[in-house]
Order: structure tokens, then C-alpha cells, then sequence
């Protein structure tokens, strides 16, 4: 069984990506076929059997496919994602250590020289001021420096 990524064509807001996809048996049948994925929806466009298939073998040629399909079409992080919960926002800790958590967050984006607010954001799943309260919050538990010297 091979999946190769062929094209992609994106036109306006949609993108559709072809995949060619070979069977091939141990008695030398095989099976090429085109799928296309477009949106969240994978067709077979073509199929090409030799020897030609039967209508039985054709009926469970959506079986054979689908999961070799399934890891071509779909990236690995949203397959780990859509097996995990279908929480929007990724799982993450309360109280201190949720502080302690945005403070390293922040500290090492701006270490990187990126945009420390942006990093709590994607991390936490948080909107912006939410991420600057978390900031805030973890400031005054002392795991940043204070953004100004108090008088």
C-alpha cells in the first residue's frame, strides 16, 4: 500500500489536495486509485484495477482505503487531536501552577525575541486579555519582574 500527496489546487478560500493511491497484492492484483480531498470530505475519483475488480471487492474498496487515506490526508497532530477530546481549548492547569506555567511561557518567547503575549495565548488557548490578566496575575505572584518599579 502506497499514498503519494500528487497536487493541490487552491482556489478563493478552497484548497483541494489529490492523492494517488496504489494496492497491490501478493498474488500481483493491483489497485490504483485517485482520491481527492476537498474540505473535510476525501472522494475516489478514479479507480484502476488489474485484473478488474469485482462488484463484491468493490464494495470493500472503501475499507482498504480508508485508513491509509486517513493518515495521508489528515496531519498528525489534528489525528492526535480529533482522537482526543473535542475541547477547543487544550488542557491546561489552574491556580499557580498555571502562573508558574504562563511565566515560562512568556519568559521564553521573549528569550526567543517573539511575542511573549501571543505565546501565553496559544498556549493557554486563551483569548489576548485573558493571556494579559494570566500575565499580570503571574507577576504578582512573583514568577516575573514587576513591569514597573512601584514608589
Amino acid at each position: 500500500m502506497s499514498v503519494r500527496h500528487t497536487w493541490v489546487v487552491s482556489e478563493g478560500g478552497a484548497t483541494a489536495s489529490w492523492f494517488d493511491v496504489r494496492l497491490a497484492f501478493a498474488d500481483g492484483a493491483r489497485v490504483d486509485a485517485l482520491a481527492v480531498l476537498s474540505g473535510q470530505d476525501v472522494r475516489v475519483e478514479d479507480v484502476r484495477a488489474e485484473p478488474p475488480l469485482s462488484l463484491d471487492d468493490l464494495a470493500v474498496l472503501a475499507e482498504w482505503l480508508e485508513t491509509p487515506l486517513f493518515e495521508a490526508c489528515v496531519p498528525a497532530p489534528a489525528r492526535a487531536a480529533a482522537a482526543a477530546s473535542r475541547r477547543a481549548r487544550p488542557a491546561w492547569p489552574r491556580g499557580r501552577e498555571e502562573r508558574r506555567l504562563v511565566a515560562q511561557e512568556y519568559r521564553a518567547a521573549r528569550e526567543e525575541g517573539g511575542d511573549a503575549v501571543l505565546a501565553v495565548m496559544r498556549a493557554t488557548g486563551r483569548g489576548r486579555r485573558r493571556s494579559l490578566r494570566l500575565i499580570g496575575q503571574a507577576r504578582d505572584e512573583g514568577f516575573l519582574a514587576p513591569r514597573r518599579a512601584r514608589r
